[in-house]
């Protein structure tokens, strides 16, 4: 009989159907000798009703009249080997996935064929087998619409009593593999989407309502396994750990899209189910309490983890209740939220129905999930550990845990380190562009834009409810009215009540006004700390032009004293860089920074992503295997310094009230003398290039090996060009002894000649980059580490005939370092003379292409 089924027959007929469907329902056992006929016979069934639901409906006919469904059940019954299964839920799965007729659909899912295959006992230690199951479930999810999904759910009373494939399905949520968790998610959203009112009840009833708090339970334990990969990786960074941590990032933030999606369902109690389960399983017992001051040597890996998932928190789940009782809880102290004080909140909202009184230990939490079990464990009581060590939380009575929370963040961006301030400032941008944050909670933080202040008072002006003109127009206009917004008391009232927090809200009766003059502090504060990178001064800056966009008026005379201050030594340290080892390209790197400053201040939102707090810090070359003296190192400071320098102009010129000019304000280049040495020497102002031609009038002859027991004879030569300056070997033309050849040329700048102490006929100098190589994108990634290794300056020994001759040399190279420096100064001169630079700074124009096309060029020899 087997050997028939392989006579010639059209493939696609219904003939072909017929005769396999007949075949099946001969079979009597499913053993090693008809298996295979079994597997290929379901993989043509598959084909063929595919194939017929597009061309010819007899196919499906067929299908139904011997009710093939109905004789797949029974193979799966048949059979003992595991390949039988797989094949048979793949070919129900295509045939689902790819029927288009609403009436194939709704016959495939009657009977209750589809049910008995989503209960039936399959042996999931195949791992394969169950991936092909939760593609099963997929598909008939893929399917579902308000008719679909009642011919899947069994009703008593019009109220559904189950639901198989939703509980299956949610069985294996917290499975170790990813790829079966995504499926899952799948299913279930596609079930949320569907709308219907007696599936929502069913999936908001008890124990079902227990999934979307559990799901926030196992979120924790994730936050908390993130936490450990934070910490270990800036304790101990390693040469993957960025990938890793982006990697884990891309999970947490998978999940959190996962509620959001589950929120947007518009499912009735689900948005206060998961808002309820974030703040009292996650965000009250584990994240702000992670947001304690402690000493300087203590890593402070929790502080950063747990702004970050904050911030998370707040940018995808937009949900109104849980962003404003997130910022309403920031005017709490922090020792409310300690472990001491969370029975108060424990079971607190049991009476809602959504979560239990039921305490376990860390041990017993989402680790001991059974995912086969019949119900989802209710949410667990948070242990004594998590973010913050048991060390630390015997500090709750020390003077950081009377702050408030708000003070906390202030206090980060004042005293923390780089990664605190960053993460601290990412917190507040977050918080300042939450659109489900009401205005008045914003201005209570301190944090509400000017320009939005000025729209409320209009509006109220306007209806009749503000005090006048003057108000509206009154610098001292912050909405700086007694008492506070409704919004913040309602949400201080829900803290109280429905969370059982017992600790009042510190500084209540605190004018708006003078929490908004406590951020400013703080910023202007930051601006003026050398120890924070310019990366991160460049986002409070961001920060600062969003509260005041527009106005001087809220600067004080102590913060323009401090920022002048900070200003001055900027400068003054910029002025140093004029004779520094990179001072050929300090006006190009000026000005360019000065247009990415710019647009990072005005620019809508934050310029980067605030996932880079987590990232190990970029260490300068001086921080790792690279000499202080290399010159890498002093272009990283150089670069660092002028970043800085540039964001403390800007604020200068933004305290004044002025719009910022799109370039800096420093002179032209200027015109060359005529008795200059480039002149004499006939080179352009293209630079030198190997194999140009020029005269040969100061050059000093000199002896020099490149290679080992190869000396080659050059004329010496150093020129400078404007802000540009070479090291120049020259070849003598046989013909024209006057004149040579370049065969070789290196920056002037930071050559650092000196004549050997004990051979007064040699000069050695320091040969560096052409160019930044940190600034070259083929060499460093996005996160600014090497791929290639560290750079390591040249050194040239040139050997000239006597000691006046080496003389000679050194003394033409300090005095074209010396003109090239003073060019530099006369360049950056109005814009050193702040008053000249605020009061003219659209009148010069800053060509960046005047010294950067002065590079040398690549040689050989």
């Amino acid at each position: 009989m087997w050997l028939s089924f392989w006579r010639s027959r059209d493939r696609f007929s219904l003939d072909q159907l017929r005769y396999l469907t007949d075949q099946l329902t001969k079979i009597q056992i499913v053993n090693e000798i008809n298996k295979d006929f079994v597997i290929e016979a379901l993989r043509s069934i598959a084909e063929l009703i595919t194939y017929g639901d597009q061309h010819d409906p007899r196919f499906f006919e067929h299908f139904m009249e011997k009710q093939v469904m109905g004789e797949l059940v029974r193979i799966l019954k048949l059979s003992r080997i595991s390949s039988v299964p797989l094949q048979l839920l793949q070919t129900v799965s295509i045939m689902i996935q790819n029927l288009r007729s609403e009436h194939a659909i709704y016959y495939m899912f009657s009977n209750e064929h589809m049910n008995y295959l989503i209960t039936y006992s399959f042996d999931f230690r195949n791992e394969e087998l169950l991936s092909y199951y939760i593609s099963f479930l997929r598909a008939i999810s893929g399917k579902l619409n308000k008719n679909t999904i009642s011919l899947l759910v069994k009703t008593c009373d019009d109220e559904i009593v189950s639901f198989p494939l939703y509980v299956e399905a949610i069985r294996f949520a917290f499975h170790e593999e990813n790829m079966v968790r995504t499926a899952v998610r799948t299913v279930t959203l596609n079930v949320y989407h569907v709308g219907d009112d007696a599936v929502n009840r069913y999936i908001t009833s008890a124990p079902h309502a227990d999934y979307f708090s559990n799901l926030i339970s196992f979120f924790r334990k994730q936050s908390m396994d993130f936490n450990k990969l934070v910490s270990d990786t800036l304790t101990n960074p390693g040469p993957d750990s960025t990938s890793t941590i982006i990697a884990a990032v891309d999970d947490i933030e998978d999940n959190l899209y996962y509620f959001s999606d589950i929120v947007s369902a518009g499912i009735p109690d689900i948005g206060t189910l998961i808002t309820d389960s974030f703040l009292v399983v996650l965000i009250f017992p584990l994240l702000f309490p992670s947001l304690r001051i402690v000493g300087d040597n203590e890593m402070q890996s929790g502080v950063v983890t747990s702004l970050y998932l904050l911030c998370c928190i707040l940018r995808i789940l937009k949900i109104k209740d849980l962003a404003n009782t997130i910022a309403a809880a920031l005017f709490y102290p922090l020792e409310a939220f300690t472990q001491s004080s969370w029975g108060k909140f424990n079971g607190h909202i049991s009476g809602d129905g959504f979560t239990s009184k039921t305490e376990v230990s860390e041990n017993d939490n989402l680790n001991s999930y059974d995912p086969r079990c019949s119900t989802v464990n209710a949410p667990y009581v948070p242990s004594s550990s998590g973010f913050h060590s048991a060390h630390a939380r015997s500090q709750n009575d020390c003077s950081s845990s009377n702050l408030s929370l708000r003070e906390v963040l202030l206090a980060y961006v004042t005293k923390g380190n780089d990664i605190e301030v960053l993460g601290s400032l990412g917190l507040l941008a977050t918080l300042l562009q939450t659109k489900e944050l009401d205005e008045s909670m914003l201005d209570g933080l301190g944090i509400l834009p000017q320009r939005k202040q000025h729209k409320k008072l209009l509006l109220e002006a306007l209806v009749g409810e503000a005090s006048g003109e003057e108000q509206l127009f009154s610098p001292k206009n912050s909405l700086a009215r007694d008492g506070m917004g409704s919004e913040l008391e309602y949400y201080h009232e829900k803290i109280k009540e429905h969370y059982g927090v017992s600790s009042q809200a510190t500084d209540v009766g605190t004018s708006p006004l003078v929490r908004r003059f406590q951020v400013i502090d703080a910023l202007v504060s930051l601006f003026c700390r050398s120890n924070i990178s310019a990366e991160t001064l460049w986002d409070g800056g961001w920060l600062l032009r969003q509260l005041l966009p527009y106005s001087e008026s809220e600067f004080n005379s102590n913060h323009l004293e401090l920022l002048k201050v900070s200003y001055n030594s900027c400068a003054s340290a910029l002025m140093e860089e004029a004779r520094g080892i990179w001072s050929d390209f300090l006006v190009t790197v000026l000005c360019e920074e000065w247009r990415k400053c710019k647009r990072a201040m005005e620019s809508s939102s934050p310029r980067k992503e605030w996932t880079c707090m987590l990232l190990p810090p970029h260490k300068l070359s001086s921080e790792v295997d690279v000499p202080d003296e290399s010159s890498f190192v002093a272009g990283e400071r150089m670069l660092e310094l002028v970043k800085v320098f540039v964001l403390q102009h800007q604020l200068q010129i933004f305290a004044l009230g002025k719009p910022l000019p799109e370039q800096p304000p420093i002179h032209l280049p200027g015109d060359l003398p005529v008795n200059h040495r480039a002149k004499t020497c006939g080179l352009d102002v293209s630079g030198p290039k190997p194999g140009i031609e020029l005269s040969l009038g100061d050059a000093v002859p000199c002896r020099i090996a490149f290679e080992r027991g190869k000396e080659r004879h050059f004329w010496f030569l150093a020129i400078s060009v404007g802000t540009s300056g070479w090291l120049v070997l020259a070849e003598e033309l046989p013909l024209r002894q006057t004149h040579g050849v370049i065969r070789v040329a290196a920056p002037l700048a930071g050559c650092n000649p000196k004549i050997d102490d004990k051979h007064p006929k040699w000069l050695h100098v320091r040969i560096r980059p052409s160019a930044l190589p940190f600034l070259d994108p083929a060499k460093f990634n996005d996160h600014g580490k090497s791929k290639t290794k560290a750079l390591i300056d040249g050194r040239w020994t040139l050997a000239f005939r006597d000691e006046e001759s080496c003389k000679s040399a050194l003394l033409m190279i300090v005095e074209e370092m010396g003109l090239q420096s003073d060019e530099v100064h006369r360049r950056l001169k109005p814009l050193l003379n702040l008053e000249i630079a605020t009061d003219s700074s659209s009148s010069s124009v800053c060509d960046p292409d005047d010294s950067s096309s002065f590079r040398t060029q690549p040689n050989s020899l």
